[in-house]
């Protein structure tokens, strides 16, 4: 991966000079501080605001590191997505990292990872979601500020017990990965297109898709899991996308192999019931942050009142509602509330 290839994505003349180069990338969320390190690894002399701007970025990625094998040894919970991604990219060249994703084996994993975080780090910010009704996944976000919130965003960690979402439709959650890190980077970049094929990747899927072409992969094996996974067009229309900009290396014989599972995965999605419908996602309404329940493995719902939901965790109680920040009626929050006292009086 080299810098004309950053000049490609960004439609930038070389000529212009790196100035006109970053000039592009900040209209690009994710890239101007991959740019700095790649002018950094090409000698090109910056300012100290620059060089500070990237040291901020390298360290917040570095803590997301940290953070990541902290929980993986004391959870179980793994990374998934950017971090794994940022390792497959060549010496000296930064991937930004905006949100650190982790998986959990099951939902007590999850919640043993929250307490932690909640209780290593001043988080502000608490989300939560359940994907699906009986048996549900458990999605949780959490975000605090960074050194200096008024110029670097806010740490966020997204956690869930479904490593792989799915788009509510044709394409169902699946729970987890059972594959190379390099192959279930490969199938990250592929869920990611789910619901937005229509538009083409952005520069950071692509610059992933390169830097993943170092690995060696065995194409019919990986297209085999791709398949499996319910992702053998969009990984096609990623590794195609990706051609017009650098060569695919071993990702184009795996490219190859996926020709003959395309037909079936369209054909099994058009087959999908019509009016099928969608699975359903709750989200949380935030009604109160608690002292940590350390005796609680799982989170518990409640059912109040017909239509009305709440869930109580190991760190904070929430109302469930159908839409993410969606605001309850004055009356059914006051009603929740009530309900959450009369159950605190019965504990």
């Amino acid at each position: 991966m080299n810098t004309p290839l950053l000049y490609s994505l960004l439609d930038t003349d070389p000529a212009a000079g790196p100035a006109e180069l970053l000039h592009r990338a900040r209209a690009c969320r994710q890239l101007p501080h991959l740019v700095l390190s790649a002018l950094e690894r090409d000698g090109v002399r910056m300012g100290e605001p620059a060089r500070a701007e990237l040291g901020r970025a390298r360290e917040r990625v570095d803590r997301y590191a940290r953070l990541a094998a902290d929980l993986a040894r004391s959870t179980g919970v793994r990374a998934i997505g950017g971090l794994p991604l940022a390792g497959y990219y060549p010496a000296g060249l930064f991937r930004p990292l905006e949100t650190l994703d982790l998986v959990a084996p099951d939902e007590a994993a999850l919640w043993q990872a929250v307490v932690r975080l909640v209780t290593d780090h001043p988080v502000e910010h608490i989300g939560v979601s359940l994907l699906g009704e009986r048996p549900h996944h458990t999605a949780v976000t959490l975000q605090w500020p960074a050194q200096d919130p008024l110029v670097d965003p806010w740490y966020r960690v997204h956690l869930s017990t479904a490593a792989l979402p799915g788009d509510g439709w044709g394409v169902p959650v699946r729970p987890y990965l059972v594959a190379d890190e390099h192959v279930e980077c490969l199938i990250a970049l592929a869920e990611a297109r789910l619901g937005g094929s229509a538009q083409p990747p952005g520069c950071l899927a692509l610059l992933d898709v390169a830097a993943l072409t170092g690995r060696p992969f065995e194409a019919a094996e990986a297209a085999a899991v791709l398949a499996a996974y319910r992702l053998a067009p969009e990984a096609a229309g990623l590794l195609d996308h990706a051609a017009a900009y650098v060569p695919l290396g071993p990702l184009a014989a795996v490219r190859a192999a996926l020709a003959p599972h395309l037909a079936a995965e369209n054909r099994r999605r058009a087959g999908a019931p019509s009016g099928a419908r969608r699975t359903a996602t709750r989200h949380g309404a935030l009604l109160r942050r608690t002292v940590i329940r350390h005796t609680w493995g799982e989170a518990r719902l409640l059912s109040p009142s017909p239509g009305t939901s709440l869930l109580l965790t190991p760190v904070a109680d929430y109302l469930l509602t159908p839409a993410p920040g969606a605001v309850a009626e004055p009356a059914t929050r006051s009603a929740a509330l009530d309900a959450l006292h009369s159950w605190d009086s019965l504990c």
